[in-house]
């Protein structure tokens, strides 16, 4: 139990100081000790995440210094589900989710911000990247068949696009099949209400809360 307890420290530990190598040899740790794969991903990997986020939140840490601790989070996340089957991998996914930024927006740390903290949260993230034309997103989502579609807008000229998405996808009738969130700095929850679509999300940290609420509409 101590023993656990101490590998899932370590593994907290080297996310929130950023330790790749450490992350990984954590991670080797945990499988040798037979901790359950999830287990150490969300009480100790993840764990980690959230400190990283909540500091980002408070200004305390920056873009940088995120991406780095999830390069250390997705090194150990390869070692410990290298053991698991395929459908082991699928059950403990909280969901899939299609990211991008929006037709003529060529902006993309916020995205990757929030892809980090939706991959540190256990979600599937597939990005799509910036600039993405409404026709690839649907055709992607339904590829794919992700939970969510999730698209940033960061002017106000590009803002339409999201508003196309859900156009889009009720035309080819497949709206019920997706939840769609939206987000962006000139985005706001009354325009993603008025569009049609399911969730307005204002940080990377709300992104993650409102993307395991949808997930759960879903499924119902």
């Amino acid at each position: 139990m101590e023993e656990k307890q101490k590998i899932l420290g370590k593994l907290k530990t080297a996310v929130e100081e950023m330790e790749t190598e450490m992350a990984e040899a954590a991670a080797k740790e945990a499988l040798a000790a037979g901790i359950d794969p999830i287990e150490a991903i969300n009480d100790g990997l993840a764990a980690g995440m959230q400190t990283m986020s909540d500091l980002f939140d408070e200004g305390e840490a920056f873009v940088p210094q995120l991406v780095v601790a999830a390069d250390a989070f997705e090194a150990a996340v390869a070692i410990l589900t290298s053991t698991m089957s395929e459908e082991d991998k699928a059950k403990s996914s909280k969901g899939k989710v299609l990211l991008h930024t929006v037709q003529g927006d060529i902006h993309d740390i916020g995205k990757n911000i929030v892809k980090t903290m939706m991959s540190a949260s256990g979600f599937e993230v597939i990005d799509l990247g910036r600039d993405v034309a409404v026709e690839e997103v649907v055709a992607k989502a339904k590829e794919y068949k992700v939970d969510i579609i999730a698209g940033a807008a960061l002017m106000t000229t590009t803002m339409p696009a999201q508003r196309d998405i859900v156009s889009l996808l009720k035309e080819e009738g497949i709206r019920d099949q997706f939840k769609c969130m939206f987000g962006g700095a000139p985005v706001s929850a009354e325009w993603v209400a008025k569009i049609g679509g399911d969730a307005y999300a204002e940080t990377a940290s709300e992104a993650v809360e409102k993307a395991k609420i949808l997930v759960t509409e879903l499924r119902g």
